[in-house]
């Protein structure tokens, strides 16, 4: 028998090989992957050949990519966690970005574990599980959060199993997973990554966005994603950060946690040596209870008819309205509901339509207040290019009895808005990562990378990139 020869050093097949090897070695420790491609190896091959024949597509061609489980693969199941797809046969198409990672030559890996409906299901939920995914674990430490709902995407990059990820975000769902797993997290401008065929929650604040190692590689992701004509890693390089005006909010999005705080301050040092001004006293106006009930109807009522449209479009023996899946999880809720409900849902059903006048009266006041009365305002009178704050304390340890509580967070203001956010680890605290989120305005994400990478690198240059997980079963 002749045996196939040994792949070549850097080809797209070494490097799948390789990550298949480390999936089957760590994923059974945090349980990120639900769904490995059977053809990830053919695709690399496929690719090598290309490469061999002089035509590359892009600066991610042979590179692997992990996605969210709630963004549609022909070939591979989408579920979003919940036994009522599992059984269903794969979308009929792919998601446009999913398309274009396949034109730009990236090998879909896989497809990462989420938060069920990217926990959008109960107000008691725990972060990282799904009935058909299981519990994703932080691979800082086996115990605690790897946070949500993009739990899986932001875990699988941590723990060395793909370089690249997608994850979506509604209201944290990118950053909170990047900041307690310690990768970077981009969430694009609602509307400049498309969401067709993504398992919806919200019309108006939806975004998918890349998760990665680097900021570099999270916008060369981007620029595949976004397909805008804008090449995003064509910021991540050095020297952007002279001369931006850099804000500090301080009140409400700083001082929930002394571990997030110290190392935020440590990242405005850095900032200000590489020639950023800080700006403190930017604090955006205090927002009162019926902003974060606001969106909650907003979300809730564009889920029903988001979850409705999405489901007429699958195949196969699948619940086609948000009542069939409340009915499903009842019946089956010995392993739909083992650890917590569906209020959620059960409000949805409940409350208002998208289109009522309490839906259109409440997104007004929402972008009002975050928009034209919040962060655009608040960058306006100061001459602001952006705005730092911590982005969550360290994680928090899993609990499957009692709901998820989070001290304090960063993304509500940017998530009514649709605008973007940029996370970045600082390093390890209590032996769990922190990190820093940049906000800016609408279809500001050069900017943001442009901040983002000079402070990767002056903190690279400082205490050395974020140290590697250790599967440290307790912290």
């Amino acid at each position: 028998m002749v045996s196939s020869p040994a792949p070549a050093p850097g080809s797209s097949r070494a490097a799948v090989e390789q990550l298949l090897a480390r999936i089957e070695s760590v994923d059974p420790l945090v349980n990120a992957v639900c769904t490995l491609h059977p053809g990830a190896l053919a695709q690399a091959d496929a690719l090598d050949r290309e490469a061999a024949a002089g035509r590359v597509r892009g600066p991610l061609h042979g590179r692997a990519v992990l996605v969210k489980d709630n963004i549609d693969t022909h070939d591979l199941p989408t579920t979003a966690g919940s036994l009522a797809l599992a059984a269903a046969p794969p979308p009929g198409r792919d998601a446009t970005l999913v398309q274009r990672l396949r034109d730009a030559g990236v090998v879909v890996l896989g497809k990462t574990n989420l938060s069920e409906w990217a926990n959008i299901r109960d107000e008691a939920s725990t972060s990282g599980w799904s009935a058909y995914g299981g519990l994703t674990r932080n691979p800082y430490a086996l115990n605690r959060s790897a946070g949500g709902s993009s739990s899986g995407s932001g875990a699988a990059v941590a723990a060395g199993l793909a370089p690249l990820a997608v994850g979506t975000e509604t209201d944290g769902s990118i950053t909170c997973p990047a900041a307690f797993n310690g990768c970077v997290g981009i969430k694009p401008t609602v509307g400049t990554v498309p969401t067709d065929g993504v398992v919806p929650i919200s019309r108006s604040q939806d975004s998918p966005g890349p998760m990665a190692t680097t900021v570099r590689d999270a916008a060369s992701l981007l620029t595949v994603l976004a397909a805008d004509g804008t090449d995003y890693a064509a910021h991540a390089v050095p020297g952007r950060l002279t001369g931006k005006r850099i804000g500090v909010p301080r009140a409400t999005y700083w001082g929930y946690s002394p571990h997030a705080d110290a190392a935020a301050e440590r990242a405005l040092a850095l900032l200000a040596a590489e020639g950023a001004t800080i700006v403190d006293g930017t604090d955006l106006p205090a927002f009162g209870d019926e902003l974060g009930e606001d969106e909650l109807l907003v979300l809730l009522a564009e889920l029903r008819s988001g979850v409705e449209d999405y489901l007429s479009s699958r195949s196969g023996d699948v619940p086609r309205t948000l009542e069939d899946v409340v009915a499903f999880n009842r019946a089956h809720s010995a392993t739909e509901l083992a650890h917590f409900g569906q209020s959620l849902f059960e409000r949805a059903l409940a409350g208002p339509r998208e289109g009522s006048r309490e839906h259109l009266a409440a997104r007004s006041r929402g972008l009002a207040a975050t928009r034209d009365g919040g962060i655009d305002q608040v960058l306006r009178e100061h001459d602001l290019d952006a705005l730092v704050t911590p982005s969550y304390p360290p994680a928090s340890p899993i609990d499957l009895v009692n709901p998820d509580w989070f001290a304090g967070g960063c993304t509500a203001p940017s998530a009514i808005a649709g605008y973007p956010l940029v996370t970045v680890p600082t390093e390890i605290a209590a032996g769990l990562p922190v990190a820093v989120s940049f906000w800016g305005t609408g279809a500001s994400e050069a900017t943001l990378i442009e901040i983002a990478h000079g402070y990767e690198q002056a903190r690279d240059r400082s205490t050395g990139p974020l140290a590697a997980p250790t599967f440290a079963t307790f912290v």
